[in-house]
Order: C-alpha cells, then sequence, then structure tokens
C-alpha cells in the first residue's frame, strides 16, 4: 500500500505523487482511491486502491534504475515489424505493461523511425503518450525540470 506524498507511476498515464487517499461512490459503488498528481501537465487520476496491484501501479525508479533508461535511450534500434498495424500493437503493449524500460524502448524506436520518415497520426501519438510517460518518471527519479528532461531524452537519443 502507497501513502500520501509517495511517488508512484500509473501505466498509461505516468509518474506522479498521491496527494490524498478518499472514499468516493461511483456508480453506486462506495471505494477508496489515491488520488494522483502528475506534475507534467498538472492533472488528477483517481486509481482504485482495490486493484493497483492488477493495473501495475509501482513505486517510481530510482536514480540508477534512470541509468538504466538512458542506457536503453542510447542503444540501437529493435527490430520492429514493418506492418503499422503490429508495430502500433506491439508499441502499445509495452506502454500498458509499465515498465520504463519497455516504454523507453518504445520512445527510442518511434523516434529514430519519425526521424527516417514521418510517423503516421496513430504512432506520433503513441510516440507523445511514451514520451510524456517517461518524461514523469525521469522528472520525478531526478527532481529535474521538464526541459531538462526533455533534452536529456533528445541527446541520448542516437
Amino acid at each position: 500500500m502507497f501513502n500520501i506524498g509517495d511517488k508512484i507511476s500509473y501505466p498509461v498515464h505516468g509518474a506522479g505523487i498521491i496527494e490524498a487517499i478518499e472514499e468516493k461512490e461511483i456508480l453506486g459503488k462506495s471505494r477508496k482511491y489515491y488520488i494522483m498528481r502528475i506534475p507534467l501537465n498538472n492533472m488528477k487520476v483517481m486509481i482504485p486502491l482495490d486493484n493497483v496491484e492488477d493495473i501495475g501501479v509501482r513505486p517510481v525508479i530510482g536514480l540508477k534504475e534512470v541509468e538504466e533508461v538512458i542506457a536503453v535511450l542510447s542503444a540501437d534500434v529493435t527490430k520492429m515489424s514493418q506492418n503499422w498495424n503490429r508495430r502500433y500493437r506491439a508499441n502499445m503493449d509495452r506502454i500498458k505493461s509499465g515498465d520504463i524500460y519497455e516504454v523507453a524502448e518504445v520512445v527510442r524506436n518511434l523516434t529514430l523511425r519519425d526521424r527516417e520518415k514521418a510517423l503516421s497520426t496513430g504512432e506520433r501519438k503513441i510516440l507523445n503518450n511514451a514520451r510524456q510517460i517517461l518524461l514523469s518518471e525521469i522528472i520525478l527519479a531526478t527532481d529535474v525540470t521538464e526541459e531538462e528532461a526533455v533534452d536529456l531524452i533528445e541527446k541520448k537519443i542516437k
């Protein structure tokens, strides 16, 4: 269980800080929720306490893991399907996994692909979503500004 003030990562939305734990009634059912604020876009997300593990909520990575994420960003592109539909599904699965290394791989691969030839609208959305998730986690893990985190990511992708 997490506490108020904990930094957590929520798959598909990114990393944030738990601001409150509240009981809310939604659709006639009363449940407890973490109220998480994502600093990057100041969005608030309600996460039901009873299925935190099922959806993959985890603590934000530490400095050692940030170095490993940077190594992933610096690595060569991994083989991706030439079929955009398969590539899209594979990248969405990586993002939904909640694994920050998988998210970093998506950011690296799609950024490099975008530099070669423009991404489709769907893949651009995936790249922007993955980049927001990665940025939010790096910002909370290292206490840097958004601009510094963007710069770090851009410099590390070859």
